[in-house]
């Protein structure tokens, strides 16, 4: 069994059985507390079939330890999150391996305060005890106790002071889970609607977790995935449609008319509502795509501030900008107000505010900046040599380049259309964003150019 395997950049996430099984759990468990020496940690999971006796293993795994266990059950990524701040444990773990297919599983870990534990904050040390298993025979006299709880009201609570629910109109939105564990939030939401008599109606599909997948796995931005919630969208004459991957950390929405509205430009769509509140603020971007962030951040009087992609990266630098909104284009939102974490929860909210507010619909919302900066969205390659391939492209370009950014990958700016290329931390792909300026004939053009360069 390889057990390096499935410990990445930012989490833990491998095959069942060869990567990862109980063993491994349990000695994750130890490894945890023995880093962190924690006094009392929060766990949950997701609804794969895995999840339970791995989350068992872990919280065994802790026990042994002497770390109290709290465990709030069926939950999403962002439930631990929430969980570790309001219960002020010493640390969260979540059993999940979101959108991977379905003979893998995998855990998220935070410490005190909802902060990330990514490779360079203790992943490889927790790793490299995981891997020695040298720890000391459990006290059972001292063995750590094992508790339920529910934290679901309280996130709801939570959900409730970012808009001003009663400020809805009538609206009609299609939810889609995936069969992963959006559901009972939504359910939380509707129970909550309908005592208050909020006019949102919910159209749910596939809303029940289910981790044999009857539907495929949850992952909306792969293009086969979104048919379903396209069509009900359609059907219903529904306002927006909402869908998420199975831990629902991101949500990706589509318009009155179906269209799938790349993460991109929600990114620009919710820091220009944030910098409406708190003038002067700062909002943090991935170098992905950014011409049409950094254009409405300086309309709006903001400070955009570039960080390398991923999410320990991202919220890192949140705390360090105190920054009140932060967003990268695969549909990862960031709030100050929720731990400096992202959520899946927390945009669509927002975005139904707006299309109240604004007395419009998301397509006109978007439509403008969708046509000011075209971008195909993020297109991937599995390639043998990616190093070699990378520097074909950048040796191809780089005498003709405006600047060239290395913050994540290589960015190019070419002054009428730039591009981002970056060998992905998590999947053994090379990724490209392009995008230009107003010109969707040029966007396609150089696309193609880029990517007969980098396949060779």
């Amino acid at each position: 069994m390889d057990k390096l395997a499935c410990f990445k950049a930012y989490d833990i996430r491998g095959q069942l059985g060869t990567q990862l099984d109980q063993d491994l759990a349990y000695r994750i468990g130890r490894a945890y507390a023995e880093f962190l020496k924690p006094d009392n940690v929060v766990i949950g999971g997701d609804m794969r079939l895995s999840t339970e006796s791995l989350k068992q293993a872990l919280a065994n795994g802790l026990r042994d330890a002497g770390v109290n266990v709290l465990d709030i059950g069926l939950c999403g990524t962002e439930e631990i999150y929430f969980a570790t701040s309001h219960l002020q444990t010493d640390g969260g773990i979540v059993v999940t391996a979101s959108h991977n297919p379905e003979d893998y599983n995998g855990m998220k870990l935070v410490r005190k305060g909802s902060k990330p534990i990514s490779g360079d904050t203790g992943l490889n040390e927790i790793e490299q005890l995981s891997r020695e298993n040298n720890f000391a025979a459990p006290d059972l006299e001292k063995r750590g106790s094992y508790t339920k709880v529910d934290t679901l009201d309280a996130y709801i609570e939570h959900l409730n002071g970012y808009i001003d629910f009663k400020a809805l109109q009538p609206m009609k939105l299609v939810v889609n889970s995936g069969n992963g564990v959006a559901g009972h939030v939504i359910d939380a939401l509707e129970k909550q609607f309908i005592e208050s008599s909020i006019p949102v109606e919910f159209i749910k599909i596939h809303h029940q977790p289910d981790g044999t997948f009857p539907n495929g796995i949850p992952n909306p931005i792969l293009v086969e995935n979104r048919a379903d919630t396209i069509a009900a969208v359609l059907e219903h004459k529904a306002d927006m449609g909402i869908a998420w991957d199975g831990d629902f950390d991101r949500c990706f929405l589509f318009d009155e008319q179906g269209r799938f509205i790349e993460g991109y430009y929600i990114v620009g769509l919710l820091a220009e509502a944030f910098l409406t509140k708190h003038k002067g603020a700062s909002i943090i971007h991935d170098p992905r795509l950014t011409w049409n962030t950094l254009d409405i951040v300086e309309a709006s009087e903001g400070k955009a501030i570039q960080s390398k992609t991923g999410h320990a990266f991202i919220k890192e630098r949140m705390r360090e900008e105190d920054a009140v909104y932060g967003g990268e284009m695969s549909a990862h939102h960031y709030f100050r107000d929720f731990f400096y974490c992202d959520s899946g929860m927390i945009p669509w909210i927002l975005v139904a505010e707006l299309i109240c507010a604004k007395q419009q619909p998301l397509s006109a919302l978007v439509d403008d900046r969708i046509s000011k900066y075209p971008s195909p969205g993020e297109i991937n390659s599995k390639l043998d040599n990616p190093a070699a391939s990378i520097e074909r492209v950048l040796a191809a370009y780089k005498d003709n380049a405006v600047s060239i950014d290395h913050t994540d990958g290589i960015s190019l700016d070419m002054g009428q259309w730039r591009f981002n290329l970056r060998s992905s931390n998590t999947e053994p792909v090379v990724r490209l964003n392009v995008e230009t300026r107003g010109d969707a004939a040029l966007m396609e053009a150089k696309t193609n150019e880029l990517l007969s360069i980098l396949r060779g």
